[in-house]
């Protein structure tokens, strides 16, 4: 009947059950966790009714079988039959341990816990039951319920290898192991608990020594009840201190644990998963407590403990913060909540996807074996499982037909899901949920994460809150047609960076050629804002300024590469921390290096008015600034070649493509297709250089930009913006070569050789004069500043001024008689 059942629907849920019977159910758990304890509690019972009658229920046990033997054990012959097995045979006193493990495991699984935790507990008891048996084993000959069986032989065992001796040491440095790993004991700790202890008898002794004082010797030899009461608070006083030292912080750590861990739920009784529903919730509903989160990660900064062996005690660190101590980062109530309680799950919506995924595919004879949903903010992700011997592009080819099925937007198959033995098809929701950068925010993942730029970009369709590390991108390219939310997108990445980094760690260089997009940021320039010197606005909104902020970019890059040739490390973060341990000398111009993130807007816009001037300066920071902490984000509508050149696009291996119109441009954004079946409103894909990740962009409006740069702009600050170095362009160093005595020694030959042939060109000093490219380069400079040839003019070669030599030394007559 089953195999009948089969044939007819292979996607009934007794069939997903039976494939997926590996992962039980939630019902499931709860049986298995109950008969667990009950299992835990009739072994404690029938260990301790062993030591009760044991030796009158040891006759017994040869006739098992029989029903007429009288056992004494609580748990009559099974009881009789386990003690004995476990605590004789066995391990001895130590199979207590076992009850201990099987009630802990039952209740992981009745509350739900990820029993995966129990891994190390595991681990430890079985080695502390191996090693009290092996232990106790010395006492077998006279008390063989102490050791076991196992833990006496054990014991010989051992003995016939390397002695009594050698066997007690080896115990012990098992217990010092246990101590250490598990218990976590430190010379340090207990050097520190022996001390508090004895600073709080030496206190309490205070008030009864000035007591005793007032009496004579005599009184108080005879006063025999004066220790007592120091006694007794020398013992409840360790006990209190030995609760503060290890208890408070594990329930804390605990307590962190279980509240991010989400929760399933049996929303749907179909095949279908839709179990996301409960886990977005719970993101929103603790959403309110993710300033709580960020105490706990100071907290558990507090390891200063172990940082004994630096070589900077008399100072300590440098701390980069020290000139904005006082800075607060920006709270998360400064964000607004756009979310109505989580992802509302559509029961009627799914199951008639489902049903029209599965006709449309048995159309064409596919069959399935099995299929689930995966509820996101935007977009349902249908997995299915096809039968054994269907081939993956017959179902990729039916993209457009499904499409048509669902009446929807835009399909994305995904064949297979990378990592997954499954088909994924994405289908939009007829109500999209929106994703606040608050809730993003204020998840855990972005509030723990150990990133040098971490970035949260919104939310997958798992629902699971997408953090990136720009630092490893280590640039990133950001495309899309108009109005598709690459400008949202570009706000959600400087607040990400606000709410996580301090204004001495990043700075950031703002293009905006809208002049609209990015003003809000002004008001934190003397915080986060970089410029260059004699400007006034710190965000460039003048193409022609673009040009000089992008070499001097490149000198700051030249500049912080020298100072890492000279402090012999390989990237930015080694250096910071070696100047932070004051390995590095300030008089020697070293410093602390902020990140520095340039972020473009409108790059195209930049291309078309400045050229190759932009792409120069682009391509050697795309190069090479990624090991000195320089990183680029660039949005562009369309990156073809004739806005992002090769060499500059090889570079940037993390881009986010938003929705656009053709296959083409998707092709061109991601080098792969997809962007173009995105429903737009912040629906991305993300790439970094190997699978595509669809995340819906976390929204942020701009009232709320505005309330977090004046929270910030309203505190203590920078006397200036970091500035950047000054750059001197080539005009400038023409000018100053004007002053006849600073002249090339090779001047008048070279002038020579230029009239002669009548070509300007510095190819051609480098040929006659057997000159290197920077010589002959400043020779051609010094002639446009005498006049001697033209200015320069592309491709072509400079114009000759001067007809011939006769002209030529007439010049040079001219010009003594002026001097």
């Amino acid at each position: 009947m089953a195999k009948a059942k089969k044939e007819v629907n292979p996607i009934e849920p007794e069939e997903t059950n039976f494939l997926s019977r590996f992962s039980p159910s939630r019902q499931q758990k709860i049986t298995i966790g109950i008969l667990l304890v009950l299992i835990s509690i009739a072994f404690g019972l029938s260990f301790i009714s062993y030591f009760v009658n044991g030796n009158k229920d040891q006759s017994e046990l040869g006739n098992f079988t029989s029903r007429n033997p009288d056992i004494q054990n609580w748990l009559g012959k099974f009881g009789a039959f386990v003690s004995d097995f476990f605590i004789y045979k066995g391990f001895g006193v130590a199979s207590f341990l076992f009850v201990r493990l099987l009630f802990l495991t039952g209740a992981y699984l009745v509350l739900d816990l990820a029993v995966g935790k129990l891994k190390k507990t595991w681990f430890w008891d079985i080695f502390v039951i191996i090693i009290l048996s092996i232990l106790f084993g010395f006492f077998g000959n006279y008390l063989p319920e102490l050791g076991g069986v196992i833990g006496y032989e054990m014991n010989l065992f051992s003995q016939d290898y390397i002695g009594k001796s050698g066997t007690l040491l080896a115990l012990i440095f098992g217990i010092v192991i246990y101590l250490i790993f598990k218990i976590k004991v430190s010379p340090e700790k207990i050097k520190g608990f022996f001390e508090k202890t004895k600073k709080d008898i030496t206190e309490e002794l205070k008030p009864i020594n000035n007591t005793i004082s007032t009496y004579n010797l005599e009184e108080f030899a005879t006063d025999e009840a004066a220790e007592l009461p120091i006694k007794k608070f020398e013992f409840q006083s360790d006990e209190e201190d030995l609760g503060e030292i290890t208890l408070k912080p594990v329930s804390q750590f605990e307590i962190n644990k279980e509240s991010l861990k989400p929760t399933i739920s049996n929303a749907s009784e179909l095949i279908l998963e839709p179990t996301i529903k409960e886990e977005i919730l719970i993101d929103n509903n603790k959403s309110h407590e993710n300033e709580f989160v960020i105490e706990k990660v100071e907290e558990e900064d507090i390891v200063e403990e172990n940082l004994a062996s630096r070589l900077v005690a008399d100072f300590g660190e440098f701390d980069p913060t020290l000139d904005l101590s006082n800075f607060k980062f920006p709270g998360i109530d400064l964000l607004k909540d756009y979310s109505s309680g989580g992802i509302t799950i559509n029961q009627e919506e799914l199951e008639e996807n489902k049903n029209r995924i599965v006709e449309t595919l048995r159309n064409y004879k596919i069959e399935i074996a099995q299929i689930k949903a995966t509820v996101g903010p935007s977009v349902t992700l249908y997995e299915i499982v096809p039968e054994a011997g269907i081939r993956i592009s017959k179902i990729k080819s039916l993209e457009d037909d499904i499409a048509l099925s669902l009446s929807a937007l835009g399909i994305r198959i995904i064949a297979p899901i990378p990592g997954k033995g499954t088909i994924g098809i994405e289908v939009p929701n007829k109500n999209p949920s929106m994703v606040s950068m608050k809730s993003v925010i204020g998840s855990a993942k972005f509030q723990e994460a150990e990133m040098e730029l971490p970035i949260a970009l919104g939310k997958t369709i798992s629902n699971e809150t997408f953090v990136v590390d720009l630092a490893k991108m280590p640039h990133l390219l950001m495309a899309g047609a108009t109005g598709q939310g690459k400008s949202v997108g570009l706000n959600a990445v400087l607040t990400s960076l606000l709410y996580k980094k301090h204004p001495a760690e990043v700075k950031f260089v703002l293009v905006d050629p809208k002049k609209v997009e990015l003003t809000l940021f002004n008001k934190i320039e003397r915080h986060y804002l970089a410029k260059l010197p004699d400007t006034d606005e710190a965000i460039i909104t003048d193409n022609a300024k673009v040009v000089a902020t992008l070499n001097s970019l490149c000198v700051e890059m030249d500049n912080r590469y020298s100072l890492l040739k000279d402090a012999m490390v390989r990237n930015i973060k080694e250096y910071n921390e070696k100047f932070k341990q004051r390995k590095l000398n300030p008089e020697a111009g070293h410093r602390f290096l902020p990140y520095i993130v340039l972020v473009v807007d409108e790059f195209a816009d930049l291309i078309m008015t400045a050229g190759k001037e932009v792409e120069l300066p682009i391509a050697r920071l795309a190069q090479l600034a990624r090991a000195i902490g320089i990183h680029l984000i660039i949005a562009t509508q369309r990156p073809s070649v004739n806005v992002i050149t090769g060499m500059i696009k090889a570079n940037f291996p993390a881009r986010i493509a938003f929705r656009v119109t053709s296959k083409i441009d998707s092709r061109t954004i991601l080098d792969s297709g997809g962007a173009d079946q995105l429903i737009g409103r912040g629906d991305m894909l993300f790439s970094n250089g190997n699978d595509l990740v669809r995340v819906q962009c976390a929204f942020v409006d701009t009232p709320e930009v505005e309330k977090i740069t004046e929270f910030i702009g309203s505190q203590k600050a920078y006397a200036t913006a970091y500035l950047l170095p000054e750059f001197v362009g080539e005009d400038s160093g023409i000018q100053l070569d004007m002053d006849i005595s600073e002249r090339d020694t090779l001047f008048r030959d070279a002038a020579e050789v230029i009239v002669t042939a009548q070509q300007g060109s510095a190819s051609l000093i480098q040929r006659k004069l057997k000159l290197g490219y920077n010589r002959a380069g400043r020779l051609i400079d010094q002639l446009e500043a005498a006049g001697i040839v033209g200015p320069f003019e592309g491709s072509k070669a400079r114009g000759v001024n001067i007809p011939d030599l006769v002209a030529l030394e007439q010049f040079f007559n001219n010009e003594k008689n002026n001097d």
